[in-house]
């Protein structure tokens, strides 16, 4: 089960130029998907969709497999959305907001609980559970939205710029512990920043404009990039010849 925009129109504002027309999208059933475009392409509307948090001026939001639409609660209790800015209650420990983003999709309390710690130990912060979110770093706090994604059974886990602001070695640690989870639950991520192309992606979108300008496995984008480019700058390469930027189109 996966999630489908299914010839979805999206505006802002009235006669407004729409950010997304007629646009069809599906999530892809396994592994890591990277969202890849740069600022204003529409990754953030795509995904803002795709997590129920906003509306679509016309077509429909839905698992693709039934007729659970974005209207309802089921779909919002599967769907785990981290947006750019992780919410957090600086009075609450990392554990007790888990448990209680855990609860607010349905979770009882007791459940909540357990599932929390269980989550925290797999995105690496068992030791940092009992310690109030706002002492967290940037880094940890991208994990802790990670384990309430994982502590309420989420069928598939929406990611919107996750790494912005991060250094190197969070970059590093965050694409870790993604890697693990894409392979049991489905993650789409979005970015601007091909840096976060990494080896453990599987599947990589290149939006523009609000259009899909590639989609498809990992090494179709990078057989894209040109002969000559060097290991390290082979999806940079390829991202540069698909938006048509080194002439090509």
């Amino acid at each position: 089960m996966t999630l489908l925009l299914d010839r979805v129109t999206f505006t802002y504002r009235r006669r407004q130029r729409p950010v997304l027309s007629q646009f069809t999208y599906e999530v892809p059933a396994q592994g890591l998907t990277i969202l890849l475009g740069p600022n204003g392409a529409g990754k953030s509307t795509t995904l803002s969709l795709l997590a129920g948090t906003v509306e679509p001026t016309a077509g429909r939001v839905l698992f693709s497999d039934s007729n659970v639409t974005s209207e309802t609660r089921e779909f919002r209790r599967h769907v785990a959305w981290l947006p750019q800015r992780v919410p957090t209650s600086p009075q609450l420990s990392a554990r007790e907001y888990v448990a209680y983003m855990a609860w607010l999709k349905g979770e009882n309390r007791a459940d909540a609980w357990a599932r929390a710690g269980v989550a925290l130990e797999q995105v690496g912060l068992a030791e940092q559970s009992g310690q109030k979110t706002a002492s967290l770093s940037g880094g940890q706090l991208r994990r802790v939205g990670i384990a309430c994604a994982l502590a309420h059974d989420a069928r598939v886990i929406l990611l919107d710029e996750p790494t912005a602001g991060l250094d190197p070695h969070q970059r590093s640690v965050f694409r870790d512990v993604l890697g693990e989870i894409a392979a049991s639950v489905p993650v789409l991520m979005s970015t601007h920043d091909v840096i976060d192309l990494a080896d453990a992606a599987d599947t990589v979108t290149l939006m523009a404009s609000g259009r899909v300008r590639h989609h498809g496995g990992t090494k179709s984008f990078l057989d894209h990039a040109r002969s000559e480019a060097a290991p390290g700058r082979r999806a940079e390469s390829a991202y540069t010849a698909l938006m048509g930027l080194d002439g090509s189109r």
